[in-house]
């Protein structure tokens, strides 16, 4: 005879049974692939009609990644774009203040699928905020860079994930801040791939090509000396219409 018997929870004899989710919580996609059309208003609405991109950037250093970037998602998103000045900032080269050409608000806010601001402003580094309200700061031009990259919804596998991630920070830590001994050993790195694929890594243009390329301007190592792949790749970027356009800003 049992010591004490436990009444069911239950009513009746048969087994319990518990309907269960099939996940744990769903978010509707906001991506568009870069070879595929921009996607149509409705579907980044479901994510909240506009999306609010703000960067606080240094006019002594221009991100040229994110401007090259900015060109890129106008490609495939309707993006309203504006530039402004902290207060805090004496003076910006008037081409800075232009680097989003000049452009007609023709279209009410809400029909715009992207807000793409740029603040200059004295800053150590590159910051940015998405969905402003919401979100902590991004900070780092690779990481932002890595950030906006991710809006065009490109699948790439774990390997080829891991060699954009390395190639940039490659760039931010070695090229942009390493000794000469780093930045060589670069250059063989670099010249060595391209003597494979087209693009750092593979055979489509991802945020490593944007990141390196900009580095490279910005601190001036794109000289004649660089190894014969390099500069041939230098040279496919800027044939490409927002690499060209962020080059202009630096003459």
């Amino acid at each position: 005879m049992p010591m004490y018997q436990v009444k069911p929870y239950h009513e009746g004899s048969g087994s319990l049974r518990v309907e269960l989710p099939t996940c744990m919580y769903r978010l509707p996609n906001v991506h568009g692939r870069i070879a595929s059309p921009a996607p149509a208003a409705s579907h980044v609405q479901d994510y909240g009609a506009l999306k609010d991109i703000v960067i606080n950037a240094n006019p002594a250093s221009p991100p040229l990644s994110l401007l090259v970037l900015h060109r890129l998602l106008c490609d495939h998103y309707k993006v309203l774009s504006t530039v402004h000045t902290h207060s805090a900032v004496e003076s910006v080269p008037a081409n800075l203040l232009k680097c989003f050409d000049e452009q007609t608000r023709q279209q009410p806010r809400h029909e715009y699928q992207l807000g793409f601001t740029l603040i200059w402003k004295d800053v150590p580094k590159t910051q940015m905020k998405f969905s402003v309200q919401t979100m902590c700061p991004i900070e780092g031009e690779g990481n932002i860079a890595r950030f906006l990259f991710s809006l065009f919804g490109q699948k790439q596998d774990a390997v080829s994930l891991t060699l954009i991630d390395s190639w940039v920070d490659i760039a931010i830590f070695q090229l942009k801040e390493g000794s000469s001994k780093e930045k060589a050993a670069v250059f063989r790195s670099m010249n060595s791939a391209l003597g494979k694929s087209p693009w750092l890594v593979g055979n489509e243009l991802t945020v490593a090509d944007v990141v390196l390329w900009s580095v490279l301007q910005q601190t001036g190592s794109c000289s004649g000396t660089a190894p014969a792949n390099v500069q041939k790749w230098m040279r496919a970027c800027e044939n490409l219409a927002p690499f060209h356009m962020a080059l202009e800003l630096l003459q």
